[in-house]
This record gives structure tokens, sequence and C-alpha cells, in this order.
């Protein structure tokens, strides 16, 4: 392990500056995920700046009614908050949906965001990755591609983005509440990601220096009646071969309106903007349901270590819709 210097700032302003005057250093909170690549030697930074010290923990009702979550609220806290479970069930799920009970007290809202993929890949330093080392190539697109993303991936790069926090908040049309050197911007969860093109080594659209201080769900009356389901090797510290956040609106025996997002098949979390185009306005059937699923999977390519996947997650949208239709999907 390179050996590195830590820093633990009294404020925002300083956490920035002490990461953007130094090219080679980085954020860390509850560190989950950058204390394994230390030790595989997959990350090698400089300076670590330590924000758990940040007033950053809080979570509050906005007075619009929307839920403004700080970036270092752990995992475990997020999931149990009443407003949470009461209001977007889609999110306590799907933390709850993910890693261990030991690491979810870790974690935090933030870091999860910003995950690294858990392509074997790119895990492991003696093969060659373009998100790990530009330019060296990408294993997974000749290698082993059972869990290689259908959707989104390029030539460059065809691994699948981890976390199930950020599929539930696309779902949901939640908000990064970012601050760095140019000031403070807001950002969509759903574009806070890049498709890897020909440049995967950028994961987000963060500059170096920014900072996530919060992260903002709207006031959404119908994320009270939502589900996210996931489907992994197995049932629990698994990450998905396909997962699907939703959340309705019934107008009657119709779909009034509709949020969905993919995890688990892409390389960032997918807003399935062209299935909810489909379901809205129609009758609530298990048909169109299969249906709306297949026309967003229609972009999506497969080799025959991949193809089961798109199968698999018509399956799973069209069970978590009929759930939540029959008026499972509200958490208590």
């Amino acid at each position: 392990m390179k050996p590195f210097r830590y820093e633990r700032p009294a404020g925002v302003r300083e956490a920035m500056a002490l990461v953007a005057g130094d090219p080679g250093a980085v954020f860390v909170a509850g560190g989950t995920n950058l204390f394994d690549h230390l030790k595989l030697g997959i990350a090698r930074p400089n300076l670590l700046v330590d924000v758990t010290g940040l007033p950053l923990d809080g979570v509050e009702v906005l007075p619009d009614g929307g839920v403004r979550v700080g970036a270092t609220v752990r995992n475990a806290d997020l999931a149990a908050h009443p407003e949470v479970r009461e209001r977007y069930p889609v999110v306590s799920q799907a933390l709850l949906s993910g890693a261990s009970p030991q690491l979810r007290n870790m974690a935090t809202s933030a870091g999860n965001l910003m995950q690294r993929t858990r392509c074997p890949y790119f895990l492991n330093p003696d093969t060659p990755c373009n998100k790990r080392r530009p330019g060296s190539g990408c294993s997974a697109v000749e290698g082993h591609a059972e869990h290689n993303a259908v959707l989104g991936a390029s030539a460059s790069c065809a691994a699948v983005h981890p976390s199930d926090l950020a599929v539930a908040l696309c779902a949901v049309d939640a908000t990064v509440c970012v601050r760095g050197a140019a000031g403070t911007r807001r950002i969509p969860v759903a574009s806070l990601y890049r498709l890897p093109g020909e440049r995967p080594e950028h994961d987000t659209v963060l500059e170096h220096g920014e900072l996530i201080t919060a992260v903002e769900l709207p006031a959404l009356p119908m994320a009270a009646r939502s589900r996210y389901r996931k489907v992994g090797d197995r049932a629990s510290f698994s990450f998905a071969l396909v997962s699907v956040a939703v959340a309705v609106d019934p107008d009657g025996d119709r779909v009034g309106d509709v949020r969905i997002a993919f995890g688990g098949l892409a390389t960032t979390p997918w807003r399935a903007r062209r299935a909810e185009a489909v379901l809205r306005g129609a009758p609530a059937t298990a048909d169109r349901f299969a249906a709306a699923a297949l026309e967003e999977l229609a972009a999506a390519r497969t080799v025959p270590a991949t193809a089961y996947r798109v199968a698999l997650a018509r399956d799973v949208l069209v069970a978590t819709l009929l759930d939540l239709w029959e008026g499972r999907g509200r958490s208590g």
C-alpha cells in the first residue's frame, strides 16, 4: 500500500481546498469501498480528506415538502428514518438490499453514490482495464461476460454500476447538492453518472475537488407507492444481476403516472423513460407491463452469457408492478 497523508478538516470549505490543491487527494467518509481499493492497490491517493466530522449528517423535511439527506448520513440510519420509510419506501428497501448490516452502519449516502464498479477485471490490478488504467484495454469485453452491462456499454468498458441506492434515487427524481470552487450546483442523480464512451475512467460529472453535501428527495406523492426489487446470485450481500425501482400513481385500472429505473443492467443507473412512456395512460395488465419492459430493453446489446438478463429484467419489472397494483408496495 502506498503511504498517504490524512487530514480531518473543520469545515466544508477547508475540505474542498485540501482536495482541490492536490490531484492525488480524495474525500473519504465510511471508506467501505475506498479501503478495499487501497488494499488491492487500485487506489493510490496522496491524501485522504475525512469528511465525517463535517455537519452533513442530518435528515430534514424541506419547506416544499421534500427531504434533504446530508452526505454523511449512514445508510442504516437513512433506511430506518420514518420519513424515508413512509414517503420513499423504494429508497429504504434499496438500502436494505445492499451489503451487510455492518457495512450499512459505516457507509454514507454520498459514498454509496460514489462507489466504483465491482467488475472483477477492475478489481484485479494485473488485468487490463480502461477504467483503472486508461488506454490499457477492457478485459471484460473479451473475457468472462456474465455480469457485463447490456445497456450503456462501449468498446472501452462494459462494467455495471453497483449502487442500489442510486437506482432508487433515479426513480424518485432525486438531486445531489454539490459544492466546489465554482460554487454550488444541483445535479439530478440520473445525470450524475457518465456513460463510459471512450473515457470510462470518469464515473461521474463531478470535477476534482467538488464535494456532494446532500441529496434532496422531491415532494413526490407517488413515491409513497414504490418498491425496490433485486435479483442476485444469492439473497444477501450480493450485487444485482437485475434490480428495478418503481413508483406508480394509479388512475383506476390504468397507469396514471410511473417512474422506473433499472440496476444491474447498465454502466449507470438506468432510468427507463421509454418504458414509462409506454405505460402512462395504459391498462395496468401484465401484458402491457411486459411490453413496456421490452420497449426499454430493445436497446440491450447482449452476448450468449448475458442474454438471460433481458428476460429476467422483464419478469422482475412485471412482478414488481403487479405487486404495487395489488397494494403491497407501501412500506410501514
